[in-house]
Parts: C-alpha cells; sequence; structure tokens
C-alpha cells in the first residue's frame, strides 16, 4: 500500500469535459474538500473518488470526509493558470495522517489529486492543519503550463 502523489488522471479528462470549476464558490464554482488517509491506504493518479478505505478515524473537528476547502479562485501569469486553497486545520484532535485527497463534491466526489506528506504527520489532542502553498506560478497546489 501506498499513497503517491499525483493529479488524478479522471481529473485531467474532467477538466476537458469542463466538469470541474475552479471559481471561487460564491461565484458558482464547484465545492471542494480534503480527506486524511493513514499510511495504510493506496492513493495514487488512478484514484477516481473519494473512499472511506483507510481514511483515518473521527476525532476532534475531523469527520469521515474530512473537511471543505476555500480555493482562491483562478489565475494566469508566466503561461501558468494555477488555484490553490486557504489553509485547513482539524482542531481538538488526534491524527495520524499519511497523506490526503483533494475531491469534488459537486462532481460526485471526483478526485482531484493525491497529496503525500512523505512521513506520517500527527497531533495529539491538537489542531491538525493542512498548510497549502502560496498562489504563485511556481508553487501553486494545482499548476497547468504548456
Amino acid at each position: 500500500m501506498a499513497i503517491t502523489q499525483a493529479i488524478a488522471n479522471s481529473f485531467k479528462q474532467q477538466l476537458l469535459e469542463a466538469k470541474q470549476n475552479f471559481l471561487t464558490s460564491g461565484s458558482g464554482g464547484n465545492s471542494f474538500k480534503l480527506a486524511l488517509y493513514s499510511s495504510s491506504a493506496t492513493l495514487n493518479s488512478a484514484t477516481t473518488v473519494y473512499t472511506t478505505t483507510n481514511e483515518v478515524s473521527n476525532s476532534g473537528s475531523y469527520s469521515a470526509g474530512g473537511g471543505a476547502l476555500v480555493n482562491s479562485g483562478t489565475s494566469i501569469s508566466a503561461g501558468v493558470a494555477r488555484t490553490t486553497f486557504a489553509n485547513l486545520s482539524f482542531t481538538s484532535a488526534t491524527i495520524n495522517a499519511r497523506g490526503a485527497l483533494i475531491y469534488n463534491t459537486s462532481q460526485s466526489n471526483a478526485a482531484v489529486c493525491v497529496l503525500d506528506f512523505g512521513s506520517d504527520k500527527t497531533a495529539t489532542s491538537g489542531t491538525f492543519t493542512i498548510q497549502f502553498p502560496a498562489n504563485t506560478s511556481t508553487a501553486s497546489i494545482l499548476r497547468i503550463s504548456g
């Protein structure tokens, strides 16, 4: 079992089919969530939808399905289209997670991308935070360039 960081192959196709919308949610965009997974999970580019298999247990403010993400909308510069999300925290939680899945709840829980933390990350009766990179052409969590 392994978690491999990747953009979901199905997501790439859905972009071309106009099934993924990253406008900010107040502007008619889709809704996205992030779920956390243990090192027993198998997540990679072939992941197509959110699954509860090997998702971390409910604890504190974390519950099955994870947490809602707030996206930054879209932008483009230096030939790179991009989007990112606001940081997401789960409080009063005891969590041991190896990775995460970002998925689109507006599109039947379609997988967007898999995040591999590189090692287990933990919080014990504390705050577990997913810190997203800056929304730049070299750092945003999702970037498309030619």
